[in-house]
């Protein structure tokens, strides 16, 4: 098994059908926890947060759609992605199980290659989301730098603007570029506003530091403050 494979939990009272999906699963290189209850995997889900749920419907005590309310409920759990196996196949059903909260619905009997496409297709959004997540936040503290940096240029702390120890020759393009970086836009952003590639962006980038003598976005920035290379 992978060892940095995606965690699912598998949450099924029939021990054929839940053995034969794990096996499957961890054949796809997927770490599967396995419960026979709702309430066995909430136990699992509070001892070790899986990346994906994949639960019956059927099931005694707790049904599939009490254990999804419970998961929606509980703001650890909100955005965590549910596929839904169940021998209900109806539309009605689907729909039900849809309006509940899950992302996913699979009838029983299903083909095991259709699960694992469902699978890999919600843990890449789960994934693409997080990163995007953690692109705001990177925004946000390298926002919160540059406005420190040039509140202290704009008043009298001591930090003062200062002709650059090297000489430093920007094209138009790299200009342009260092100028939205000051500005707090991150690549994505950037590559917006110029209407070229991310790509083409990290290389402008990746020459401001080269020629900063800078290893960071918020040296660059400080850098060019500093030293009247941007405004």
């Amino acid at each position: 098994m992978a060892e940095n494979s995606s965690k699912i939990l598998l949450v099924d009272d029939e021990p054929g059908l839940r053995d034969a999906v794990q096996a499957y699963l961890e054949e796809e290189d997927f770490a599967v926890n396995v419960a026979a209850s709702a309430d066995a995997a909430w136990e699992l889900l509070a001892k070790d947060p899986p990346d994906l749920v994949i639960s019956d419907i059927m099931m005694p005590q707790v049904d599939g759609y009490q254990f999804l309310q419970r998961l929606r409920d509980d703001e650890r759990f909100q955005a965590l992605p549910v596929v839904f196996l169940t021998a209900r196949g109806m539309t009605t059903d689907r729909i039900q199980g849809y309006e509940a909260g899950c992302d996913a619905y699979l009838p029983k009997p299903f083909e095991p290659d259709e699960l694992v496409a469902i699978v890999k297709n919600l843990l890449s959004r789960r994934q693409a989301a997080a990163e995007a997540s953690g692109d705001d936040a990177k925004l946000e503290a390298i926002a919160k730098e540059i406005a420190t940096i040039r509140g202290l240029l704009d008043r009298d702390s001591g930090l003062k603007q200062t002709p650059s120890p090297i000489k430093i020759e920007l094209t138009p393009r790299e200009q342009s570029v260092l100028d939205l970086v000051a500005q707090g836009l991150m690549n994505k952003e950037v590559s917006r506003e110029l209407g070229t590639s991310v790509r083409n962006v990290e290389k402008y980038v990746s020459r401001l530091f080269s020629k900063t003598g800078t290893n960071s976005r918020t040296e660059l920035v400080r850098f060019a403050l500093e030293h009247g290379l941007t405004s």
